[in-house]
């Protein structure tokens, strides 16, 4: 058993799946915000590349231990400091763009069926219950944690996958909402 669950924890080569199915997520997203003919999917796209870089980045967190040394420094601060603050401007980017961008997310979220965001949302309590060992003892609980990310983030890359971005941005109620870019 021990051996079976070292590939299903944190900071384990399952990591590295996550991080590739998040990185297909992105250049997904990366494509649409490239294809969208309307201005606010454009702002949206390019937020949901920001927030997939973010988990990618919370994903392989553990690399940065690895990889930097303790006494790394850039002009007279830390790694964990320069992290901080360049995280904080991905993250303050991305607000700015789904703000810009509402009325096209609030569009999106409301043609994603309601079952998926049942599955997800109970996915995510799973996720939380075994990170923090409520219920599942602790070497269980980091399998239920990355098999319940997995499965999310399957998820999502299928939704992206089968989102059909020229039917979405065509819809009759879509249209009158957002600003048609030019084409050329």
């Amino acid at each position: 058993m021990n051996q079976e669950t070292t590939i299903i924890t944190e900071n384990s080569i399952i990591e590295i799946g996550e991080a590739i199915i998040l990185t297909l997520c992105l250049l997904r997203c990366l494509q649409y915000s490239v294809q969208s003919r309307v201005l606010q999917g454009r702002y949206f796209w390019l937020a949901s590349v920001l927030v997939f870089f973010s988990v990618i980045r919370r994903e392989l967190s553990y690399l940065s231990d690895l990889l930097v040394p303790e006494d790394f420094m850039l002009i007279g601060h830390s790694y964990d400091w320069w992290e901080d603050r360049i995280l904080l401007v991905i993250i303050v980017a991305m607000l700015i763009l789904l703000v810009r961008a509402r009325r096209y997310f609030w569009t999106v979220l409301k043609n994603i069926p309601k079952s998926l965001y049942l599955g997800v949302a109970v996915l995510a309590v799973l996720q939380y219950m075994g990170e923090n060992a409520i219920i599942f003892p602790h070497e269980f609980g980091e399998v239920v944690e990355e098999t319940s990310e997995n499965i999310i983030y399957m998820i999502a890359l299928i939704y992206l996958w089968q989102f059909k971005l020229s039917i979405f941005e065509n819809l009759p109620s879509s249209q009158k909402k957002f600003t048609v870019l030019n084409q050329q």
